[in-house]
């Protein structure tokens, strides 16, 4: 059952004794989070197993094994009451036990071989039921890899294999297991931000950002869409979820673009494709992006902070995308009934405005993510009581349910993936697979890209977007920052900027290669052979020669953040798309056609990463990244208007082959003076076609 199908009537329904349950466990759960990330103490394990007791607890009444009523009904609630029994005595066993297991030196006892066992089956189960079969079948493959088939396989991928009991152990109790860092990450960061957004749903918030998004965009020709844009990007702060963003904005954007004369299949993949934007737009981001903060040992603010100009690159090509389709199809639509800005902000958005303004605050104050998280939840609160819709007890306590309730499956999914994560670090996979990628692509970046591009896209047919970034990250994120390194090393040699330990390590390497004087630069083919030939061992010194001292911590953010942009994709991408399903739905239009409008319009999931791999994106010099988006936005538009021939008025071909190169150009350059040919093409094809826009409006009217 999918995390969207709501349990059965009767024994689990609205009023029922479960319900009721549910209600007061997913307040004290969400309570004990806000408590514990603010001003409790605990150890980072025990506060890891409760953190999946409880909410396999949720997970396992919410989401029943089997559907039904009476006898059938029944045996459902009566497995899933023991699954989440066996997951409270996984808590208590470990918080009594830990101490004891360690004072006899690790040694397994009937007891151990129950719990450790039973943890990992109880997290899997609770996954196949809100997630999918995916994501189990793979964490399967992973321990018997380590236990059993890995010593029948041959090369590279041969592992000898451990003992079940190590295995369990290390699954169990490593900071690379079920209850280790992601584990960390998920009740120390995920939850608390998620908590966040429930109370900023319930405090009205998703009310603003629908009318901010009326206000602004009312008179735009095929302001609908734009609304669609403004609010999926603001409420993706809110929920964290494609899926749920599309449901609450899309439930108001889609009928009224609509109204306005988009096609209903067009009005779902404008919705669908801008909330899936929500999970890559600061200050809140998607789970993955906490993850990331862990893998790469980058500060959370730091991401997110160079994050923001991407994401409003990209938002902005969605918006491209609509206004081109609105000229084409000459959409005008001028919404009456949308509220004036100024009111809107003074009246709904103290309760959004004032908590992020908070939350942005202590984040930059030095305050911990998670603690600032908790302040910003309080504010929404205090902050809420002035507004026209205040949060009495009742609402809090809605809120604190709502958060614990959407947690759940991320949190049983983010738990359970650490069997995964412990199979990758026992085996050395990660780096195994790395050398794979280098090997297929050859060394060349553009081709590392696209077999990352393509795994993604296979991933994502089958793994929800976290997933789809841990096992992408975790398998080839090395290999990708390398490449990265290698590129821009290969660029510096071309530049002239080639270090005496470069001339030293080439004398040893490649003698056969002449390197020019210095100061001069090498061709990019002999800068590539190398580079080639220098040992593994020693690339590490020549890139801290050639390059500058962050260049490393970039390299890595960039391929982190390359393969998080595109593990997004499963959002757009058909057949698998489920947001586009749930946009569909709303539109009564085509699941597919949806699909394809959505991934069509979000193409700057892939022309983004492009950018982060080729140029500074993610520098962290705000100037540095307004210039390259300054190129890449024209880029995107001349892309955009090449597909749909079309701009402000139609393109011939010729136009559309030009502008399509000159688009591609200023999204990957190919140099700074060619960057500016580019641009003046550009201005000669958008001028030709203003002046025949113009010539059209005339003789209509």
């Amino acid at each position: 059952m999918s995390s969207t199908e709501s349990a059965p009537q009767g024994l689990r329904g609205e009023g029922s004794l479960v319900a009721r349950f549910l209600f007061v466990a997913g307040i004290l759960l969400s309570a004990w989070h806000i408590w514990l990330n603010t001003f409790g103490v605990m150890s980072e394990l025990r506060a890891s197993v409760i953190h999946f007791a409880g909410f396999a607890v949720i997970g396992a009444l919410a989401w029943p094994i089997m559907r039904g009523e009476g006898t059938r009904g029944r045996l459902a609630l009566a497995i899933d009451i023991v699954i989440a029994l066996m997951a409270v005595g996984c808590a208590i066993y470990l918080i009594t036990g830990e101490v004891a297991f360690y004072a006899r030196a690790s040694e397994f006892l009937w007891y151990d071989w129950v719990f450790t066992i039973a943890a990992p089956l109880i997290a899997l189960e609770l996954i196949r039921r809100t997630t999918g079969i995916v994501v189990p079948i793979l964490c399967i493959l992973g321990f018997t890899y380590v236990t059993f088939w890995g010593a029948w396989l041959g090369g590279v991928l041969r592992f000898p294999g451990l003992s079940v009991e190590i295995a369990l152990f290390r699954t169990f109790y490593s900071d690379d297991g079920m209850f280790g860092n992601i584990a960390l990450i998920s009740w120390n960061l995920v939850a608390m931000f998620i908590i966040f957004g429930a109370f900023l749903q319930v405090s009205g918030a998703d009310r603003f950002v629908l009318d901010l998004g009326r206000a602004v965009a009312k008179r735009l020709q095929g302001g609908p869409g734009f609304v669609a844009v403004i609010a999926s990007a603001l409420s993706g702060t809110i929920s964290g979820s494609a899926v749920a963003n599309v449901t609450s904005t899309g439930a108001v954007t889609i009928p009224l673009m609509k109204k306005a004369g988009f096609k209903p299949h067009f009005a779902a993949g404008v919705e669908t494709a801008a909330s899936t934007g929500g999970g890559i737009l600061p200050p809140i981001m998607g789970a993955g992006a906490f993850i990331m903060a862990s893998f790469t040992a980058i500060p959370y603010l730091h991401i997110a902070a160079v994050s923001a100009i991407p994401a409003l690159v990209f938002f902005a090509g969605i918006a491209m995308g609509v206004r081109i389709h609105a000229k084409r199809h000459d959409i005008r639509f001028v919404d009456e009934d949308a509220p004036p800005l100024m009111e809107t902000v003074r009246r709904r958005g103290l309760p959004f405005l004032i908590p992020f303004s908070v939350l942005l605050y202590l984040l930059f104050s030095g305050m911990s993510p998670a603690y600032a998280a908790g302040a910003a939840t309080a504010t929404v609160v205090v902050v809420s009581w002035v507004s026209d819709t205040p949060m009495g007890p009742r609402r809090i306590m809605e809120a604190l349910y709502l958060g614990a309730r959407t947690m759940a499956p991320t949190a049983v999914l983010l738990v359970g993936i650490g069997i995964l994560i412990s199979a990758v670090a026992t085996t050395g996979l990660g780096n195994v697979f790395s050398i794979m990628i280098e090997t297929w692509a050859g060394g060349n970046l553009a081709i590392a890209l696209v077999l990352i591009a393509l795994a993604s896209l296979v991933l994502g047919a089958a793994l929800p977007v976290t997933a789809s970034y841990v096992v992408l990250a975790t398998l080839s994120a090395p290999a990708l920052a390398d490449m990265i390194l290698n590129s821009s090393a290969q660029a510096a040699f071309v530049a002239g900027n080639i270090p005496d330990i470069v001339r030293a390590v080439a004398m040893l390497a490649a003698p056969d290669i002449s390197l020019p004087p210095p100061g001069t630069g090498m061709a990019a083919a002999e800068a590539a052979r190398l580079l080639a030939a220098i040992p593994q061992d020693m690339r590490a010194q020549v890139y801290d020669a050639s390059l500058s001292s962050g260049a490393a911590m970039l390299a890595l953010l960039s391929a982190h953040m390359i393969i998080f942009w595109l593990s997004q994709d499963s959002n757009v991408t058909p057949p698998v798309c489920i947001p586009a399903y749930a946009a569909a739905a709303i539109a009564n239009a085509s699941p597919m056609a949806s699909g394809f409008v959505a991934w069509r319009l979000a193409k700057s999931l892939y022309f983004v990463p492009l950018i982060m791999a080729y140029q500074p994106f993610l520098s962290g010099d705000i100037w540095v990244q307004l210039s390259i988006a300054a190129f890449a936005l024209p880029g995107i538009y001349a892309m955009s208007a090449a597909f749909e021939g079309f701009a402000e008025a139609r393109l011939n071909i010729i136009e559309r082959v030009i502008f399509g190169v000159a688009g591609f150009v200023l999204i990957v350059p190919f140099g700074q003076m060619v960057n500016w040919i580019a641009i003046a093409v550009f201005a000669v094809i958008m001028g030709m076609n203003l002046v025949r826009a113009r010539r059209n409006s005339a003789a209509a009217a």
